[in-house]
């Protein structure tokens, strides 16, 4: 008779989920966020005043809707040096448009559009190519921002409707500004993107093992595509035209 032991147990992952939480580098910019707050609060009475709690979030709010989306290429082993050359021609491109009569909703479609045509060709070229990111989003930096200064000069474009203030200046309730609701709604966005589709899995694997991604059968030029066109610089031509 022989004894049969019992199938042992292995754990999806090695740490403790909590463990993982509270050791994490997140947590460490919660502290140190924390830290922060309680230090100015006792330098100065004015602070913790929800209008100056609300001024501070435009500070930050632009570059991290731009930051979500480069985290999407960083992660898949990437870079787009590009981004502030096509914010540049994207606004110019608006501008343009503002010169001609366009209205808010114009400007907005244009923006994006402008937006994800720059994303797209850095991604062709990348993907279809086969060029290092970095060498292509140097020379598209140069070619985007050369078109916008070739159309612009010194110049700057004037005379935007009201209404495309509400983008960068808005406030939806009270204190809370557009821009943080919009940064709040990107930030659910993309961590249901990245943590909850099979898509943010992808680019996952292709930033950790490029090679075992494609034996994979994970489509390569289709993920860094789709990551290259992603939003982010057209919400933040958005936010800041000029």
């Amino acid at each position: 008779m022989t004894d049969i032991s019992a199938p042992r147990h292995i754990p999806n992952r090695l740490d403790k989920p909590l463990t993982s939480a509270v050791f994490s580098w997140e947590a460490l910019l919660v502290v140190v966020a924390v830290a922060i707050f309680a230090i100015n609060s006792f330098a100065s009475p004015y602070f913790l005043d929800p209008y100056s709690l609300s001024d501070l979030t435009f500070n930050f709010t632009e570059k991290g809707l731009i930051a979500f989306a480069m985290a999407l290429l960083i992660i898949s082993g990437e870079i787009d040096l590009s981004v502030a050359a096509i914010i540049a021609l994207a606004s110019t491109m608006m501008g343009m448009a503002v010169q001609a009569g366009a209205d808010t909703p114009v400007l907005v479609a244009i923006g994006i559009v402008v937006g994800l045509g720059c994303g797209a060709f850095n991604g062709l070229l990348v993907t279809r190519l086969g060029l290092p990111s970095i060498v292509v989003t140097i020379g598209t930096m140069s070619l985007f921002r050369g078109i916008a200064f070739i159309i612009l000069g010194d110049q700057a474009y004037k005379g935007y409707p009201e209404s495309f203030a509400f983008f960068g200046q808005g406030y939806v309730w009270w204190v809370v500004s557009f821009e943080l609701v919009l940064f709040l709604i990107a930030a659910v966005v993309y961590w249901f993107l990245l943590h909850r589709t099979s898509f943010g899995r992808r680019v996952f694997a292709i930033g950790n093992n490029p090679v075992a991604a494609r034996f994979s059968g994970i489509p390569y030029p289709g993920v860094i595509g789709r990551t290259a066109c992603s939003s982010r610089d057209r919400w933040g031509t958005l936010l800041r035209p000029g």
